[in-house]
């Protein structure tokens, strides 16, 4: 019998609210990349603890070793240009740097014309405003970053 009240009350508090969140699927979040250096929406707004994708679509003229976008979700006090001055030479690791990886709570992959990548991840369960970049060299500095805001 007591086996029995625990089985029930386990399904009961695996069919609530909680456990239906947790299976809905990630809100998509879509961005687009173009040669001039800018992500088509500069702000983007997640609930904390949302799962989300964001799905980035590139549209360039140029080659993909020249012109590559991707996304990168950083943590809020992130020494952006320290980041990207020191990420440049990285180019097997999109370039982050490896010594600043603790900072990244998501990225995409770098892609050219033509291409789409995404991430899912569940955003920061602090509300705040955290900064995403384009981690290509000059991108940064050329305007290439937004907000994720998490309220």
């Amino acid at each position: 019998m007591r086996l029995c009240a625990a089985l029930i009350l386990v399904l009961a508090s695996a069919s609530g609210p909680a456990a239906r969140a947790a299976a809905d699927p990630p809100r998509t979040l879509d961005l687009v990349a173009t040669d001039d250096m800018k992500y088509s929406v500069p702000t983007l707004t997640a609930r904390p603890g949302e799962q989300i994708r964001i799905r980035l679509t590139v549209k360039s003229a140029l080659p993909k070793l020249a012109m590559a976008h991707n996304v990168v979700v950083l943590k809020i006090g992130t020494d952006v240009a320290k980041l990207v001055a020191e990420g440049a030479p990285h180019r097997a690791t999109d370039f982050i740097p490896p010594a600043m990886t603790s900072s990244v709570i998501a990225r995409t992959a770098l892609a050219g014309a033509g291409e789409v990548v995404q991430v899912v991840f569940t955003a920061p369960a602090k509300p705040g405003r955290y900064p995403f970049i384009c981690s290509f060299p000059g991108h940064y500095q050329s305007g290439m970053k937004g907000t994720l805001v998490v309220k």
